[in-house]
């Protein structure tokens, strides 16, 4: 099965992967974790250009382009062979974090996103997304973070927000919204219940 991460700044998708991560061990399930943009060496250098917070020039397209391009490296070397070999994946961010950021929030529109990952994602997309659902006024940092998007100002961020919420809409169930506890425990169970439901996880 396939388990995507997705969620706004700040809301604790780090720390519930890692507590999902040690669950997973606990009780012998084999699962391949990665993350987007990254995941593979090409993917990691893709990375690095497109949060550098120097590359302040960078168009909006290109931004979709490049996370499109870190997407098909990293299903290609990592997410479609783990899951032929029967492993389960779990990835943060995916898809959806580039319809939220570059088609709601940087205004590109949900059918030029789509398109631009049409060959990245036609054949692989997630069984099952959790998305942490705290909003940037209850999850911003107070102090901005280091990489390009950190940086990007609340009403951007709000529109991120935005977005995600309303791809829970057209997701025909796939996205479930997860309100994220203050006890990250809470959370970490209300995220397992949801992934057993669903058959992604024992």
């Amino acid at each position: 099965m396939f388990i995507t991460f997705e969620g706004c700044e700040g809301v604790g998708k780090s720390t519930q992967l890692n507590l999902l991560k040690e669950y997973l061990e606990e009780t012998g399930q084999e699962a391949i974790f990665c993350r987007e943009p990254g995941g593979t060496s090409i993917g990691e250098q893709i990375r690095k250009v497109i949060l550098n917070p120097e590359n302040t020039e960078m168009a909006d397209v290109t931004e979709s382009i490049l996370y499109a391009a870190s997407r098909v490296q990293l299903i290609s070397q990592v997410i479609l062979p783990a899951l032929k070999e029967g492993k389960i994946v779990v990835c943060d961010r995916y898809l959806d974090s580039s319809i939220a950021y570059q088609a709601y929030a940087r205004g590109l529109g949900v059918d030029l996103v789509k398109k631009i990952n049409y060959f990245a994602v036609e054949n692989c997309m997630p069984d099952v997304t959790i998305f942490l659902d705290r909003s940037p006024a209850e999850s911003f940092r107070a102090t901005p973070g280091d990489d390009r998007m950190e940086q990007e100002t609340r009403e951007f961020h709000n529109k991120v927000y935005e977005g995600y919420k309303a791809e829970i809409g057209t997701s025909n169930g796939r996205i479930v919204a997860i309100k994220p506890d203050f006890d990250r425990n809470i959370t970490k169970q209300m995220i397992i219940d949801v992934l057993r439901e669903r058959g992604a996880i024992k």
